[in-house]
């Protein structure tokens, strides 16, 4: 009787437990997202960056004080990324021709997901966020493979 009940506990539990694994859907929309943020700089396309980052995004880093020489954290927005993204590679001269782009999803629990970004001169870590049925970037910490260039 014992293994009855236990065995009904368990299949009862099987099925009122909600799951929230990731779909394939999800995980390629979660990369595209990532491609777009670091493609829209490469390509000059403020409005692909948009379509990434939520309005909201902060993107941080350390960086350091040429004059006193102490770090403290630099903090950039959405806006000034469109904006970034609209001027940065305006010459074609700040990536080699084949840039690196490797999207590696570290982790995704039904609407989040952690993100690493690894370009050629930086590495990036991301939260993303489903919002509204739509996957947005909404955190970004970063930094140059070499941390003396901050």
């Amino acid at each position: 009787m014992k293994s009855y009940s236990l065995l009904l506990i368990l299949i009862i539990s099987c099925i009122t437990i909600k799951t929230y694994g990731q779909t394939k859907q999800d995980s390629l929309a979660i990369k595209q997202v990532a491609l777009d943020y670091i493609e829209a700089q490469h390509h000059v396309k403020p409005e692909q960056f948009e379509r990434a980052a939520h309005p909201r995004m902060v993107k941080r880093t350390f960086w350091k004080n040429k004059t006193t020489n102490k770090e403290y954290l630099r903090e950039t927005f959405t806006d000034f990324m469109v904006l970034l993204s609209e001027s940065y590679n305006r010459n074609g001269d700040k990536f080699p021709d084949n840039p690196k782009k490797e999207v590696i999803i570290l982790d995704i629990f039904d609407k989040t997901a952690s993100v690493k970004l690894i370009a050629d001169e930086w590495v990036d870590y991301m939260h993303i966020i489903k919002i509204n049925g739509a996957w947005k970037i909404v955190n970004v910490l970063w930094q140059f493979n070499d941390s003396s260039k901050h």
